[in-house]
């Protein structure tokens, strides 16, 4: 099995979407799935993982509706906000559609990360994490202490780094970010997406060059069997088409890996993660 394990589906006169204006012409726009069909198919991709963007519960199940119509949506990560005392309310609702996999959360719009440390967040992941429930962790790379902290005290947390936790690549840093990467993938329930590379580059100047240390620390750190390949598309538009995402990827590989590490990367991984 292919898979795109992080894309995203909206539609804007929902009217939960606060951060696409008509100052991002390219994103302000309407993508459902048979925007996604023909790259799945160029691709080879048996589908995608539909990630939450907005952070609403109707939202979520606004992506429940589309994925019990649509084949190719094999995964739907929802949101859930651990602040908010109902938020078992929310889960259990979400669990009993059979394309729900999982929820995200939304660390880099909090106005302090510390947050995610606090002792109710902390019991309700440990809660999570009894139940093996698959978390994604949208994190910057100026937030990676709290994260670190909140993985030593959720050692079970079954989570995984979204965009590789936003390195300043535009920039060419590498550290802090690849050291405490590192000490993430010391956590072996943690995976990493190998995706929103591109939208921390420079938009309009970026070269495909400039990802391969990034990627090759990653897959250093995680091994193989903890990546999972993910276009952030549409999101990826604002600096790069599908296929130059996909290409980035693909050029940045190690040589010593073959066939069995690719599907590991481009699917099965995502499929053991989300227990698909």
């Amino acid at each position: 099995m292919r898979i795109d394990a992080h894309q995203h589906y909206w539609q804007i006169e929902r009217g939960d979407y606060g951060w696409l204006t008509p100052d991002i012409p390219v994103l302000n726009r309407d993508f459902l799935p048979p925007d996604l069909k023909s790259h799945l198919d160029a691709h080879r991709l048996d589908g995608s993982i539909v990630v939450q963007a907005a952070p609403t519960p109707e939202e979520t199940e606004f992506l429940l509706s589309l994925a019990a119509t649509d084949d190719s949506i094999k995964g739907v990560v929802g949101f859930l906000d651990l602040a908010d005392a109902s938020h078992p309310v929310h889960f259990e609702r979400f669990a009993r559609h059979p394309k729900f996999v999982g929820f995200r959360i939304t660390i880099q719009d909090m106005p302090d990360a510390r947050v995610i440390v606090d002792p109710a967040y902390v019991e309700a992941l440990r809660s999570y994490a009894v139940q093996g429930i698959a978390v994604d962790l949208l994190v910057k790379s100026d937030q990676l202490e709290p994260l670190i902290e909140l993985v030593k005290q959720v050692p079970g947390l079954h989570g995984v780094i979204d965009h590789i936790a936003k390195p300043r690549i535009a920039e060419g840093a590498m550290e802090p970010w690849a050291d405490q990467i590192a000490e993430l993938a010391s956590h072996a329930n943690l995976y990493c997406k190998l995706s929103g590379m591109v939208t921390e580059a420079d938009h309009e100047r970026w070269k495909a060059e400039q990802f391969i240390p990034y990627v090759r620390h990653v897959l250093a750190c995680f091994g193989p069997d903890r990546v999972m390949f993910g276009s952030d598309w549409p999101v990826c538009l604002l600096a790069a088409g599908y296929d130059e995402v996909v290409d980035i990827l693909e050029r940045a590989l190690p040589d010593t890996w073959g066939d069995e590490e690719r599907e590991k990367l481009f699917g099965l991984n995502a499929k053991a993660f989300y227990r698909l």
